[in-house]
């Protein structure tokens, strides 16, 4: 016993564990005709067992990524007076909607060697694996995925976004489009010192369709036949309708 206290008395004070408690003012969204966006509130608090570890503040990253799908990325030239398709890469998997909020700049807050491992910013969040033997400059093609979904708003980045109070609680505001893909939106909350994750924690909001959006997305899958031909009926009832109304009006 006089050992074990020794050796623990050598080994100096425990280092306080630090978790995150998180919590999002809304897990469903539900897309209708007159959907326009919403704005979900993600906040939490850091807990603690003792007071901090160390001198060095806390920061937090908080990234909300929709679903992925493969793409493929052509470069267009012009040649001979036209635009033709040259190089072309395909991308393993890249997210719908991609947004990372932070208390801070990226840079500063981060290390690479995290970001490689947790795929924290956008451009780790896209997985291409074996794009470099497709074309010699591929990185160039990722940029532009880059920066096509970013004027789209579909990617985003808001360093300082994240309001940290007391080194204890925190809170982000974080808006969705209107051009929302259905699917599971997956939240993904880091806890930094000095660079590095020392708690993450992961949440999920649920996107769908409802209402009459739901109804006709569901026929067309799942009945095609039936939603052509409901379609062409709705179309040829649309054109006897404006062709009776051009002939009241001349009337």
């Amino acid at each position: 016993m006089r050992l074990l206290l020794l050796l623990l008395a050598l080994a100096g004070p425990v280092a306080a564990e630090e978790t995150i408690v998180t919590g999002l003012s809304q897990n469903r969204v539900a897309i209708t005709a007159n959907y326009n966006g919403s704005e979900i509130l993600i906040y939490g608090a850091v807990k603690r067992d003792a007071p901090a570890p160390s001198p060095l503040p806390v920061e937090v990253i908080i990234t909300v990524e929709g679903p992925s799908t493969p793409l493929t990325i052509r470069r267009k030239e012009w040649v001979a007076g036209l635009w033709i398709n040259r190089d072309t890469i395909l991308v393993d998997a890249a997210p719908s909607f991609y947004a990372v909020a932070s208390s801070g700049p990226m840079d500063e807050i981060l290390t690479q060697t995290e970001d490689l491992r947790y795929k924290i910013t956008i451009h780790h969040a896209i997985r291409a694996v074996g794009i470099t033997s497709e074309a010699v400059d591929s990185e160039e093609f990722i940029a532009a995925l880059q920066r096509l979904q970013g004027t789209a708003d579909r990617y985003r980045l808001e360093e300082g976004s994240v309001q940290l109070t007391d080194q204890t609680l925190f809170r982000a505001d974080v808006i969705l489009p209107s051009n929302l893909t259905e699917g599971d939106y997956r939240v993904r909350l880091f806890l930094l010192r000095g660079g590095k994750v020392i708690d993450d924690q992961e949440r999920v909001i649920g996107v769908r369709k409802a209402g009459l959006e739901r109804f006709l997305f569901n026929l067309a899958h799942q009945q095609p036949l039936l939603y052509g031909v409901i379609s062409l009926l709705l179309a040829v009832a649309a054109g006897w309708a404006a062709s009776a109304g051009a002939q009241l009006l001349r009337r």
